[in-house]
C-alpha cells in the first residue's frame, strides 16, 4: 500500500509515520508512506504558498499555483497513486467502512493537507478526486486527519497488524462498540475480572462479548443500533437480549 501526503508540515507526518505499528509497517514492506512538501511548489525566495482570501475576512488561504505544481511533479514521476483526497470539514465523513474501502484500494491513495484558513477552491473542483473529513470540528490543518486516515488504513492491511483478527474485533468493525477488555491481575483493589473471561468455554467467551458490545453500544452510541437496525444487522436475538436488559427500542437510548 502506498500513500503520498502533500503537506506544509511534512515532518508532522513523517515523525509520526516512522514510530509504533505504522514504522514497522514501512519497515517490512507492508507500507509506504511518501511526504512531500507543497512549499517545493512555490516559485519565490519566501517559498511563498498562501495569500489574502478574494472578498476579505481574516486568516490566509493556500494558493492554487504551489499546490499544483507539487501535486503534478509528483504526478509526472509517476509516484502520485489515485484518488487525492483533500482533508477538509466538507468531506465524506471518514469511517471504519470508508478505511475498508482504502484498504482495499491495490495502487494506494494520496492524501492533501489544507491549512490557514483553507484552499482555494479550485484545487478541489480541478485537483483532487473528492475529499474527506475526520469529525465535525476544526483543526489548524489536514496533519492531524491525514494521519488518523493513515494509522486507520494501515490496521487493516495484511500483516501489518501482529494478530491480523484484532483489526476485525474492534469498536466498528461489525457496526458495535468493542467490548471491556480485562488482563492481569484477576482481582485488582477488590475489582474482579468476570468470572466467565476465566472459564476457558470460548463458546460463552463470545457470547459474554457480544452481550457487553450490544449493551455498551445501547448505552454509549445508540445511533449505531439505529443504523445497524435499519441495516438489517440486528438479528431477532440480539433484539431479545436488549429487550432482556431494559432496551424494548433497537435504537437505544435510555433503558426502560
Amino acid at each position: 500500500m502506498r500513500i503520498a501526503v502533500f503537506t506544509l508540515f511534512p515532518e508532522a507526518v513523517t515523525s509520526y509515520c516512522a514510530a509504533s505499528i505504522l514504522g514497522r509497517a514501512q519497515e517490512s514492506g507492508a507500507l509506504g508512506v511518501d511526504v512531500h512538501d507543497l512549499r517545493q511548489g512555490s516559485v519565490d525566495a519566501r517559498r511563498t504558498v498562501d495569500d489574502s482570501p478574494f472578498g476579505g475576512g481574516p486568516g490566509m488561504v493556500l494558493m492554487p499555483e504551489p499546490v499544483f505544481r507539487c501535486v503534478e511533479a509528483v504526478e509526472a514521476a509517476g509516484n502520485l497513486p489515485r484518488p487525492l483526497l483533500l482533508l477538509a470539514p466538507g468531506g465524506r465523513p471518514f469511517s471504519q467502512s470508508v478505511a475498508a474501502e482504502l484498504a482495499a484500494l491495490p495502487g494506494g491513495f494520496s492524501l492533501l493537507c489544507g491549512r490557514y484558513e483553507g484552499v482555494d477552491q479550485r484545487v478541489s473542483d480541478h485537483l483532487v478526486d473528492g475529499e474527506l473529513s475526520v469529525g465535525d470540528f476544526v483543526l489548524a490543518g489536514g496533519e492531524l486527519g491525514a494521519l488518523v486516515v493513515i494509522e486507520t488504513v494501515a490496521r487493516l492491511l495484511p500483516e501489518v497488524l501482529g494478530n491480523e483478527d484484532s483489526a476485525l474485533d474492534e469498536s466498528f468493525s461489525a457496526g458495535l462498540l468493542e467490548y471491556p477488555q480485562y488482563t492481569r491481575p484477576a482481582e485488582f483493589r477488590g475489582w474482579e475480572v468476570p468470572g466467565v473471561l476465566r472459564s476457558g468455554d470460548h463458546g460463552a467467551v463470545a457470547a459474554w462479548r457480544h452481550l457487553q458490545s450490544l449493551l455498551r453500544t445501547a448505552a454509549r452510541r445508540p445511533d449505531l443500533l439505529e443504523r445497524l437496525r435499519r441495516e438489517g444487522g440486528l438479528r431477532d436475538d440480539d433484539v431479545r437480549s436488549l429487550a432482556a436488559h431494559g432496551y424494548d427500542d433497537p435504537s437505544g437510548t435510555e433503558p426502560v
